[in-house]
């Protein structure tokens, strides 16, 4: 009966070890093509997926690839294209970097502050002015497509 009681023990607690949440790191969550769900220039939002009017159409067509790391591809709401790289900096910032063709007033480097990263969502807030859209600070909430 002992060894009947120990064999229970010890198989419970392999089945409950093996039941834990594997943690997958930020690096592999955002590696992903992302599009435009809600987004806001400073406090305005100016684009809801889905929604029958939006402020700024474009962003339907917003894409940000980072689907094959440290590749990036960044199609914004006006229709032009910026290729080059991307890294994280810790969990919380993500920087995409030698973008060609450069982006208006960016130098080619574009910096985000990754707010949140769910398997499914990204909500990032760029840490610097987009002169494109008027000195505004922007929040981009993007999905997987």
């Amino acid at each position: 009966m002992k060894k009947i009681a120990i064999l229970f023990v010890s198989f419970f607690s392999l089945a409950v070890s093996s039941c834990k949440e594997q943690v997958v790191p930020v690096s592999e969550k955002i590696k992903k093509t992302w599009t435009a769900n809600i987004i806001k220039e400073g406090s305005a939002t100016v684009f809801t997926k889905g929604a029958p009017s939006n402020t700024k159409p474009g962003y339907s067509s917003f894409t940000l690839n980072l689907l094959i790391a440290p590749s990036v591809t960044l199609k914004e709401a006006d229709g032009n294209t910026f290729t080059g790289q991307y890294e994280l900096v810790g969990d919380t910032k993500l920087v995409l970097k030698n973008l060609t063709p450069v982006p208006t007033g960016t130098g080619g480097t574009i910096e985000f502050t990754i707010n949140s990263v769910t398997d499914t969502a990204l909500d990032i807030t760029r840490t610097t002015t987009s002169q494109k859209t008027g000195g505004t600070i922007n929040n981009y909430n993007l999905v997987t497509q």
